[in-house]
């Protein structure tokens, strides 16, 4: 029995040392010298499964700047897509894979954490079979648990004004995330409600039906389709793109000429060259999405981000066997389960809450129009009518502001930027979240 009690003396250390040990990183391999900035890496432990992010303070005033927890799109992304190629602290080369500054990182005015989830996005994994399991709600669960039990190991910004943020599929995710958060009142410790202020989306997927049902409309408006083809889809369909009805022949031939005419269309960007995904000799990635699968795939990058050896057999950017498509039924390892958002967000609505939600007008994955049309669904007051904002003097894009009682949305398009907004157009991404922020004056006792 004594050396029972020895063992777990002994054991317990150890035991906390894994869930919640954290590593400051001052040097990373491709960047030159020490890091200007302050990065933490580590693990939160939830359950069977061990959560990997990337934290990175305010170069501006850490203490008071917003805490925003970002998740990725897919599922299945990694965290380092945003730290390296998008709001993050740092660019990576896709050539050499050396490491720059970024001087449209959000980190400039806001504490940002990035992390790999669900479980088997990036160096996340699970220490059972069953932990390898998840799902929307499941994704959405562990999010909302991150965030509490990070702030319970970095009290500090337990006052810091907080935001949840997410890109593309993450936008059926992080509307429910947000509304618990704010519906949280403590737990049985005493542990006071966070300080959420609101949430951001970029290119969000927010129903299932409705965001793949805007691509006929958004083809019209783009001129990707002819107006004959629109109108007879239009006067046939029912309002029904996606499920076609093989009894109904007017509207199937409508809807099998509108896929002649866009099945060699890049959704991510309708300007850009099209690359068949189906295809196996074809490698469909971005650059800097093959760069940092590249640079995080070596040892001497892992061991520096303290990466537990073993723990993850073959990084990989982005998981495929996670990642959504349209009309993909779950999986073993996940389930698509949450069709929609919309009732998130129209719950926020009675919230002391600031959402920001923004677009670029080429992209076909999910079209502005079908963001528009949830947007007004809302049945929000408009507070600023539909307005150009600038980038260096030059239109980036356009905005309009709703407002009603104490919930405020802003919504915004990129000029002529696909999907991947932060990725390729990072400048106006920073107009617009530095925008954002800007209207707000902050307090402590928020």
């Amino acid at each position: 029995m004594i050396l029972y009690f020895v063992f777990i003396l002994i054991l317990q250390p150890c035991m906390i040392t894994k869930s919640h040990s954290k590593s400051i990183i001052t040097t990373l391999p491709g960047y030159s010298g020490h890091l200007p900035f302050n990065l933490e890496t580590s693990y939160v432990g939830i359950g069977d499964v061990q959560l990997f992010y990337y934290f990175v303070e305010s170069t501006r005033n850490p203490e008071e700047d917003p805490l925003i927890l970002h998740i990725s799109g897919g599922p299945g992304c990694s965290g380092l897509l945003p730290l390296l190629g998008e709001t993050g602290p740092l660019n990576i080369n896709v050539d050499n894979l050396t490491l720059t500054l970024n001087p449209s990182s959000w980190t400039q005015m806001a504490n940002m954490i990035y992390v790999d989830m669900p479980v088997g996005a990036g160096f996340s994994y699970a220490e059972t079979e069953q932990g390898w399991i998840s799902s929307d709600t499941i994704l959405a669960t562990q999010a909302n648990e991150f965030i509490k039990k990070f702030l319970s190991e970095h009290p500090k910004f337990l006052r810091n004004p907080l935001y949840i943020s997410g890109t593309s599929y993450a936008g059926i995710i992080v509307p429910k995330v947000t509304l618990e958060l704010y519906e949280y009142e403590g737990d049985e410790h005493g542990d006071q409600p966070f300080n959420i202020q609101g949430y951001i989306v970029c290119s969000p997927l927010t129903n299932k039906f409705m965001d793949f049902n805007s691509r006929l409309e958004y083809a019209y408006r783009m001129a990707l389709i002819s107006n004959d083809i629109h109108k007879s889809a239009v006067d046939s369909c029912h309002g029904n793109y996606v499920d076609i009805d093989s009894a109904n022949s007017v509207c199937a031939k409508s809807l099998q000429r509108y896929e002649e005419c866009t099945s060699h269309i890049n959704t991510n960007n309708i300007l850009k060259p099209f690359c068949d995904a189906n295809d196996p000799n074809l490698d469909c990635n971005t650059d800097t999405h093959k760069a940092i699968n590249k640079w995080a795939k070596t040892e001497v990058v892992q061991q520096a981000l303290k990466v537990r050896e073993g723990t993850i057999e073959n990084f990989e950017m982005i998981n495929k066997t996670l990642h959504y498509a349209q009309g993909k039924n779950d999986t073993f390892g996940y389930s698509y389960d949450i069709f929609s958002s919309f009732s998130y967000h129209k719950k926020l609505l009675s919230k002391k809450c600031r959402a920001l939600i923004f677009s670029g007008d080429h992209d076909f994955t999910f079209p502005y129009v079908g963001v528009e049309q949830w947007i007004a669904s809302l049945n929000l007051q408009v507070e600023v009518p539909w307005k150009p904002f600038y980038v260096d003097d030059q239109v980036g894009g356009y905005e309009t502001k709703y407002a009603q009682n104490q919930y405020s949305l802003t919504y915004a398009t990129v000029k002529g930027e696909g999907h991947s907004v932060p990725l390729n157009s990072p400048r106006e991404s920073l107009v617009l979240a530095q925008e954002f922020f800007a209207s707000q004056t902050y307090s402590s006792d928020s």
